[in-house]
């Protein structure tokens, strides 16, 4: 059964999306208990990521220069001017301006790391930039509202969700996944369970996904009309970043694992983790709807890239990590 699940693993995901919608939207009461169980899917999913992680090579790379420079440009650089751009061309009601803005500037640093995995990308060096992205971002987000807005809502960053995210979903699992690899070193029991945990990646993602979409969707549909221009806003922001991402990788000559990764941290976003700020300075309405629905955006436009990516830029990943 874990073959089938892994060899057709999109389809499954797209199905337990699906489900989880439809448990959200029938059952009242399905919602605020799935979105209590959004962080508590994540660090376990996360935690099973980090046990095939060999550690060695995320000292090592920080040393690979080459793709540190490319993710600082695309995120960075890159990114600012697109969303600029979007801005002006996709007119949004002002109750959504700011939290479209906030979560598109923000580069994503927990399950980027997950689809890159799934798509054959190097998530182990993307991993080792979790806290360059983390420290980058709170210190830049309000220098590009400023940019483009003129300093509204610039206060109201403040680098505490961040922080707290990075702890939570980076810092945490990776410690625990530590722990445990140590542990079964010594211990025949602990090393059949991580084993067993290893082969769980996809129910783990099935339920993941299920439990975001069960939470998230009765948030969205009541506002789908007032949302639409910031669901086209997200819909082509990953489009377009999909595109420079393919184009940054082979105009740099990207080996093809760090390549794929740069395509996805181009186009994640830090929507999980922007939304307390977001509900922050609009409390509740359009703008955190917004976010959720970013969230819920990229998570079937993450689903196509697990294919696309492998395609677009082909060959075999050799084993860059170590």
């Amino acid at each position: 059964m874990l073959a089938s699940l892994t060899r057709h693993q999109v389809l499954w995901y797209l199905i337990a999306i699906g489900a989880g919608a439809l448990i959200g939207l029938g059952l009242p009461g399905a919602s605020p208990l799935a979105a209590a169980a959004i962080t508590p899917c994540l660090i376990a999913l996360l935690f099973v990521t980090f046990l095939d992680i060999p550690f060695d090579a995320v000292r090592d790379s920080f040393t690979d220069v080459r793709f540190l420079g490319a993710v600082a440009l695309a995120n960075f650089l890159i990114v600012p001017p697109v969303v600029a751009g979007l801005h002006a061309v996709i007119p949004l009601s002002d109750e959504l301006v700011i939290p479209v803005l906030i979560v598109l500037l923000t580069p994503c640093i927990d399950y980027v790391l997950v689809f890159t995995r799934l798509a054959g990308g190097d998530h182990v060096r993307l991993l080792a930039l979790t806290p360059v992205l983390m420290i980058v971002q709170i210190i830049l987000l309000p220098v590009y509202l400023w940019m483009i807005l003129g300093g509204t809502g610039v206060g109201a960053i403040t680098p505490g969700p961040v922080i707290t995210a990075l702890l939570v979903f980076i810092i945490i699992p990776l410690a625990a996944s530590v722990v445990a690899r140590g542990l079964a070193r010594r211990s025949t029991l602990v090393e059949r369970s991580i084993h067993a945990a290893s082969q769980s990646m996809v129910i783990l993602m099935m339920v993941t996904l299920a439990v975001i979409a069960a939470a998230q969707v009765p948030l969205i549909t009541p506002h789908l009309f007032d949302l639409s221009g910031a669901i086209a806003a997200f819909v082509m922001f990953a489009l377009v970043m999909t595109g420079l991402g393919w184009f940054m990788a082979r105009t740099m000559s990207l080996p093809v694992g760090t390549g794929r990764a740069l395509v996805f941290t181009a186009v994640t976003r830090n929507s999980l983790v922007m939304l307390p700020i977001v509900r922050a300075i609009t409390s509740d309405g359009l703008g955190p709807a917004a976010v959720v629905a970013q969230t819920f955006v990229e998570l079937v436009f993450m689903l196509i890239l697990v294919r696309v990516v492998p395609r677009i830029l082909p060959g075999t990943v050799v084993s860059e990590n170590r």
